[in-house]
């Protein structure tokens, strides 16, 4: 695998809220290994200087941009002004990294993304993070309609079930049939 010079990692809400949990204690637990590859995936990118946006789920503390979000199983969620809402410390932005907050699934909705993706003559887009089913999969559908290269890292990821996961990665590869790769296939890169 060649991750080749247009290429863009896009870690989406990789948050505090999340990952509250994890220590040093039980940082090599199972349910920890999404976060672990993902910070993977983030170190290949930075060691070849390669782009790393960094996006963020962010609603106001009085709800009014949530729209239509709480009407399914999410409940009230990223509030701006909690400190969970901030990005998990194992994966925290590094000086260089693009910032990007979001107020809807997709990370191309409402935000500057699309902008600096083209000031960035960037083709490909790497996915990490969560919920595969919810902002990886729309998001990776709106980088496929805007005639995006994209790649979900499947370790990388992780869904609300194990199953809405699967389904999210089946849809993906529907899209684009070389869309799925792993944490080993990134790093292979480096070679």
């Amino acid at each position: 695998m060649n991750i080749e010079e247009k290429s863009a990692l896009l870690v989406i809400d990789i948050q505090q809220e999340d990952f509250k949990d994890m220590n040093e204690n039980n940082f090599d637990a199972p349910e920890w290994a999404c976060i672990r590859n993902a910070r993977r995936v983030i170190d290949v990118f930075r060691a070849k200087g390669l782009p790393v946006v960094q996006i963020k789920e962010v609603h106001r503390p009085d709800m009014v941009d949530f729209g239509r979000e709480l009407d399914g199983s999410e409940s009230v969620h990223c509030i701006e002004t909690s400190p969970d809402t901030d990005y998990a410390a194992l994966t925290y932005p590094a000086a260089g990294d693009y910032l990007i907050s979001k107020r809807r699934y997709s990370a191309f909705f409402g935000t500057d993304l699309e902008i600096l993706l083209k000031g960035l003559h960037v083709d490909t887009l790497y996915l990490i993070g969560g919920l595969t089913d919810v902002c990886i999969h729309y998001t990776a559908v709106d980088a496929h309609q805007h005639d995006y290269f994209i790649r979900v890292v499947t370790d990388a990821v992780a869904g609300s079930s194990e199953e809405a996961h699967r389904y999210a990665l089946k849809a993906v590869q529907y899209l684009q049939r070389d869309a799925l790769v792993t944490t080993a296939d990134v790093e292979s890169a480096l070679e």
